[in-house]
């Protein structure tokens, strides 16, 4: 009643594809890696010097060459930045423990203390642009 399919199905997976496939492990080195960088662009925007440096060497060891650091600066607050790099940190703590990596994951939980702690300061006044 239905005649059998003649060609392989794209949801089979070829053989010999020709193209080189990564292991898990590296997978996740490269999303570790990608994490961290983006944590070391805000850290640095913030002005974190040692705590960039830290991600630096951990993002030089995973990609095996020293990472580009974060020329430019954005038009956002602190607050915002802070925000952003908690989140960017508990990625990358996601990411070190699954692949039991130690370093990086205390490395991204005390950058997420960091972090909290500074959004959960009180703000320092401004002062009003023209006062004595």
């Amino acid at each position: 009643m239905y005649e059998p399919i003649r060609t392989k199905s794209v949801h089979t997976p070829a053989g010999d594809a020709g193209f080189p496939h990564r292991s898990r492990e590296e997978e996740l080195d490269i999303q570790l890696a990608g994490h961290l960088a983006a944590l070391l662009a805000v850290t640095d925007e913030l002005g974190l010097a040692v705590l960039g440096e830290r991600i630096a060497e951990q993002v030089a060891r995973l990609r095996a060459a020293p990472p580009a650091r974060h020329a430019g600066r954005s038009e956002a607050s602190p607050a915002a930045l802070h925000r952003r790099a908690h989140t960017l940190a508990g990625r990358a703590l996601v990411v070190a423990a699954s692949r039991a990596d130690t370093a990086v994951a205390i490395l991204a939980a005390e950058a997420m203390d960091a972090h909290a702690a500074a959004l959960a300061a009180p703000t320092a006044p401004t002062a009003l642009v023209g006062t004595p």
